[in-house]
């Protein structure tokens, strides 16, 4: 299985890929890799997987499909949440905060030091102190790739459009009044610059909140962006951190167990696709949603690791009106997760 999740880190990102799992026996826990259609790894080569046809896998969404009558998990595959910023003032710290916050993977572009300094005080992951034309040249975009221009002047706004215009992009704003992003529209339209996405722009940036301190203007833009994400159909995720651990094979932490919520119904706290990975030694990466339900996903995790078994089971939480008394959960879905013994 660390094969598989090898060749998906070293896919390219603007390809689309897909895993598949399947949820039941006798064939729980088989995995194929595609990328693109073209089947790429398969954990079983006489498995249910390996003797598809599975051109057809064009789905954006996760969700489950059905194979010879069996349940298979089919799980597009995310790119990492990127927050780009440009800007290092007050506004663009609070906003890396809260993007660090919500998962993002956080950029900042500032051409001075003293300003770079704060964002990296405030965790920006990367910070690339130089002028904006050449900072914003070492990244290409994607279309998880989330930019905020909030410079700190309207020829700085001029040149970051610009080159953010040229990329790959899921939402791009930029603080400013409707005046000065009128104008701004106008001269990048008479340079070149596609009209569709000048029309994209979010600008004034944020949801109307009636923000006034920068805290809270981090607030209205970070909701905004977080709209536009998961408003769109959801893939399943692989963050930096998960990935570098799935393919960890020498931590002193032990064997390690990968939960993925598969199934979902009601007020489930997390969405289809989410995962924890749960290690022997008791630590973890990520969450499922927190509470009594991610308390029950971990015992069985460490169970599994405990009694040395492999392999993979499904295992059901309900979360429903009857159990909410008892256990204090807060929500009232039923959700069914895969563990696997990575």
């Amino acid at each position: 299985m660390t094969e598989l999740y090898r060749m998906l880190s070293e896919q390219d990102s603007n390809r689309r890929s897909v895993v598949l799992t399947v949820l039941e026996e006798p064939y729980l826990g088989e995995k194929a890799l595609l990328c693109e259609g073209k089947l790429l790894c398969c954990s079983d080569p006489e498995g249910l997987l390996a003797r598809q046809n599975l051109e057809f896998m064009q789905t954006e969404a996760c969700g489950v499909i059905e194979l010879e009558g069996k349940a298979v998990f089919c799980e597009p595959v995310g790119r990492e949440k990127t927050l780009a910023v440009c800007g290092g003032g007050h506004v663009s710290a609070a906003v890396v905060r809260l993007g660090k916050m919500t998962g993002f993977h956080t950029i900042v572009f500032e051409d001075r030091p003293k300003f770079a300094d704060n964002v990296r005080l405030a965790g920006a992951d990367e910070v690339y102190c130089e002028p904006f034309e050449t900072g914003l040249d070492r990244i290409d975009g994607s279309t998880d790739t989330y930019f905020v221009i909030a410079t700190r002047g309207h020829r700085y706004d001029h040149v970051c459009l610009r080159k953010i215009a040229e990329k790959d992009h899921a939402y791009i704003g930029m603080i400013g009044s409707r005046r000065r992003v009128a104008m701004l529209k106008r001269t990048l339209e008479e340079e070149g610059v596609n009209r569709q996405v000048l029309d994209g722009l979010h600008a004034p940036i944020g949801l109307a909140i009636n923000a006034e301190t920068p805290a809270e203007i981090a607030v209205s833009i970070m909701a905004e962006i977080i709209s536009e994400k998961n408003g769109k159909n959801r893939a399943g995720e692989y963050p930096r951190e998960l990935m570098h651990a799935l393919l960890d094979e020498g931590t002193e932490r032990g064997r390690k167990v990968l939960a993925t919520i598969v199934r979902r119904k009601g007020s489930a706290p997390r969405e289809i696709g989410t995962k924890m990975l749960i290690y022997e030694d008791g630590t973890t990466v990520g969450t499922i949603g927190g509470g009594c339900a991610e308390a029950e996903i971990f015992s069985q995790a460490r169970y599994l690791l405990t009694v040395g078994e492999t392999g993979a089971r499904i295992c059901h939480v309900d979360m429903t009106t009857e159990n909410v008394e008892d256990e204090g959960m807060v929500c009232g879905g039923r959700v069914d997760i895969l563990l696997e013994v990575v």
